[in-house]
């Protein structure tokens, strides 16, 4: 991906509010809550139910990124031209595009609207407060844990995270709230896959927009994005972790669903293709 020189979002944000807050306990949860719990678009506390909450630090936060960090300038990059590309599309639907705000921490944050959170829970998006929340190191395990290298790779993670907040501004994410303790686990947690493979499918409309009237893609950044998302289906980490499936505790989808929808989304371009709850039959 061409991202060097190129506009940086100014809507960027930075702090760290300590080292204490969801204790992610051990066992298999313990290994695998950042593959488990990373691109969610709920509140983390809740995907973290049953395990302790202790009270976090406040953040101390300021403005900006650190213009050291390199992987900070690329994420910066990136949600600049999700701003563009989401602000025309919503446009186009009639609408007007809020721009969320991205917030750098390291180790663990203190969100305004979904408690406190550490790095193990991965990139989230906040919808209590509009902003996305990313420690950049995970970057280094999603290339070394999780074998998804390259920088569309990384780049597929921040639009993911802006997916969770299209969804948001539509409407969608309130469909899943307002179901939370009326149905079952089961059923929950297969509205919770629709909307994270919704998310997926505006990752590849942002990345269809990127190729076509950005002009930034390189040869392998597509390819780069579909490893990223087989890497970390449920069934595949679940199946690394446990040695066994089941899929009525997928929250997120396979390794095939998620590739078919940013494929389909990178494809089409058309966010009227994307509902993924009516194609599941919710």
């Amino acid at each position: 991906m061409k991202w060097l020189g190129r506009r940086e979002s100014s809507n960027t944000e930075q702090g760290s509010g300590g080292g204490r807050g969801l204790a992610l306990g051990g066992g298999v949860v313990g290994i695998i809550a950042a593959a488990i719990y990373f691109f969610t678009g709920i509140d983390p506390s809740a995907l973290l139910g049953g395990m302790q909450q202790q009270q976090g630090e406040q953040t101390n936060t300021q403005p900006g990124i650190d213009p050291n960090n390199q992987q900070q300038k690329f994420v910066s990059v990136v949600l600049a031209d999700t701003e563009d590309i989401w602000g025309q599309l919503f446009k186009q639907m009639g609408k007007t595009y809020e721009e969320p705000t991205l917030h750098f921490f390291e180790d663990g944050v203190q969100t305004e609207g979904c408690g406190f959170a550490q790095s193990a829970t991965g990139p989230f998006y906040c919808p209590g407060d509009r902003k996305v929340y990313i420690d950049v190191t995970f970057f280094d395990e999603l290339e070394q844990r999780f074998a998804a290298a390259g920088d569309f790779a990384r780049a597929y993670v921040v639009a993911h995270e802006v997916g969770h907040h299209v969804q948001q501004l539509l409407g969608t994410s309130a469909k899943l709230e307002r179901a939370r303790g009326n149905v079952s686990e089961a059923e929950y947690n297969k509205l919770s896959v629709a909307l994270e493979l919704q998310a997926d499918f505006y990752a590849g409309v942002f990345a269809h927009y990127e190729e076509s009237t950005k002009n930034v893609l390189e040869p392998g950044d597509i390819d780069e994005a579909l490893n990223a998302a087989n890497q970390i289906g449920d069934d595949r980490l679940q199946k690394e972790s446990t040695g066994r499936v089941e899929p009525d505790s997928f929250t997120h989808g396979t390794s095939a669903q998620r590739q078919y929808w940013f494929k389909k989304g990178y494809e089409t371009g058309d966010v009227k293709q994307g509902d993924t709850f009516a194609e599941m039959g919710l």
